[in-house]
């Protein structure tokens, strides 16, 4: 006989109930990605395909290497839909290897089996090793060896450290989906990076008009003035979006001085209200992606109740952390020395 299961989390345990019915032989499956279903949803493929593969010895028809990119499956599945995906998911989540306490970390630094039934790269997940006001000093040197940091700060810096971080918390900040962002943080804190330029000045203007023809057009221009060593810059650009016409008039200030900007572009931007009953009065957070033609792809992030000053402080990190990728702040430190 051939049996078929089909459960609803109405009680959170379809995934559960889904096991149960395949280990007394059912043989058909029916589920979904990340468990999307009527109500509370169906049994999770997600959950499902690494639990029968790998804890059960099932053959569900999915190669090694096709299980490698369930992480990346999972979080473009919710990205389409503009869903955030869920951080605590069995596997595929942000926190399914991630480890925040300063025992968890220390461990994890000996044997990951400590804590991890299974090493993450097996289903596209990494251990992320979570810095934050309950972090030992464990997490912040795994996280500096992350970086290529050969640094042995003081206990007082550590502690320095930590507070900033338990700062920008509290505004909003979340690094985790913001490495680089994280990682100017720490370097700004040792003293491993300054700023390249200084803000004096933006404005950004939206019209929205119908042209001599009739038709509804939108308009975007930024103006901007920074001081770049000593000297005073004033831009102005348009762009397809608010966003992306202050990017233009940034980076537009800022090639001359490091003409490698012209060979970054923005790839990705992403909002999130973080205070949805505040309504149109909400703090705001932005993840920009940015990528150049060396093949670097990183996050950064920026956090305030302005869209766009929001997006501001995204863009500066992006610029700051492609000059530290093309070694600024290394040529710095030489004619310092």
């Amino acid at each position: 006989n051939k049996l078929g299961i089909h459960t609803h989390d109405d009680t959170a345990n379809a995934v559960a109930n889904t096991l149960l019915a395949v280990r007394e032989g059912a043989r058909q499956i029916q589920g979904t990605l990340n468990g999307l279903g009527e109500r509370c949803g169906n049994a999770n493929l997600v959950s499902l395909i690494p639990t029968l593969k790998v804890k059960l010895g099932y053959d569900v028809g999915v190669s090694d290497a096709a299980m490698t990119r369930l992480t990346a499956l999972s979080r473009a599945f919710d990205e389409r839909f503009n869903r955030t995906p869920n951080r605590g998911a069995a596997y595929v989540g942000a926190n399914a290897f991630a480890h925040k306490g300063g025992l968890h970390a220390a461990a994890v630094m000996k044997d990951p089996s400590f804590y991890e039934h299974i090493d993450p790269a097996r289903v596209g997940n990494r251990r992320d090793v979570l810095v934050s006001d309950q972090a030992g000093r464990a997490n912040l040197m795994q996280r500096f060896a992350d970086m290529g940091l050969e640094v042995e700060p003081s206990r007082e810096a550590l502690a320095e450290l930590l507070a900033t971080i338990k700062d920008q918390e509290s505004r909003g900040y979340t690094y985790d989906g913001a490495s680089a962002s994280f990682e100017l943080l720490v370097r700004r804190g040792l003293g491993k990076v300054q700023n390249t330029f200084e803000l004096l000045s933006f404005r950004v203007i939206d019209e929205r008009r119908f042209n001599a023809k009739g038709e509804l057009i939108t308009q975007s221009e930024a103006t901007i003035k920074v001081k770049v060593q000593g000297q005073d810059f004033y831009t102005v650009a348009d762009g397809n979006g608010p966003v992306n016409a202050l990017d233009h008039a940034l980076r537009q200030a800022l090639a001359p001085t490091y003409p490698s900007l012209e060979r970054m572009e923005l790839v990705d931007y992403k909002v999130r209200i973080l205070s949805p009953e505040s309504g149109t009065a909400a703090v705001t957070r932005v993840i920009i992606e940015s990528a150049d033609d060396q093949g670097h792809i990183w996050q950064t992030i920026g956090v305030s109740a302005n869209i766009i000053d929001a997006s501001y402080n995204a863009l500066f990190d992006a610029i700051t952390y492609k000059l530290l990728l093309d070694g600024v702040f290394d040529e710095r430190n030489a004619l310092a020395g």
